[in-house]
């Protein structure tokens, strides 16, 4: 969804920019530009004098210049703290056989799968995350690994045990994983 809607306002905005600068740089050059159009030479300005003195001294002129920046700030800090959000899988549609699905809630899974990866030998915490979609989930998941754990194990026993279970249980065909991981930081052996 987020992907839509950055792709649906860069292409609006660049559009704007388009026939913007296009009509300023037809207006500069001094080709024929519409009747409505403000600017209509390469020696007009922006705002003229009389129209900046105009808005001075109407009172409500300025909380509305400022007001509408606000907003327009608010909403662009709203789209960037969105771009770094992930969208969290609230639930996964198990096939339960009789043709309509039972729904499973993903903090659940995600929390089955937190366990079961810090059961494992050599891991020292876990978190999971389910992103996709909720018929087809994919999980990502953070392990931090034990300072004498090994990584080829740590990975074929999450993938083979706690990953596998996980799919096996909700009746998925396949559940991808993204799989980091981090080793525990850890004090100097003495060697006596």
């Amino acid at each position: 969804m987020l992907r839509v809607v950055n792709r649906v306002l860069l292409g609006l905005a660049g559009l704007v920019l388009l026939c913007v600068g296009g009509a300023v740089l037809a207006a500069g050059a001094g080709w024929p530009v519409p009747s409505w159009w403000p600017w209509d030479g390469p020696d007009d300005v922006l705002l003229s004098k009389a129209a900046r003195d105009r808005w001075r001294d109407e009172g409500w002129w300025w909380p509305v210049v400022i007001a509408v920046l606000a907003v327009v700030v608010l909403l662009a800090l709203w789209w960037l703290i969105a771009q770094f959000r992930r969208a969290r899988l609230a639930e996964v549609l198990v096939d339960s056989g009789d043709g309509e699905g039972a729904l499973l809630r993903g903090r659940a899974l995600e929390g089955v799968l937190e366990s079961e990866a810090e059961s494992l030998e050599g891991v020292a915490r876990a978190h999971v995350m389910l992103t996709g979609r909720r018929s087809a989930p994919e999980a990502r998941v953070n392990l931090l690994l034990e300072p004498f754990a090994s990584p080829g194990d740590a990975l074929t026993r999450l993938t083979e045990e706690a990953v596998g279970h996980a799919r096996d249980s909700a009746g998925l065909g396949v559940l991808p994983a993204e799989v980091r991981l981090r080793a525990a930081k850890h004090g100097a052996q003495r060697v006596s």
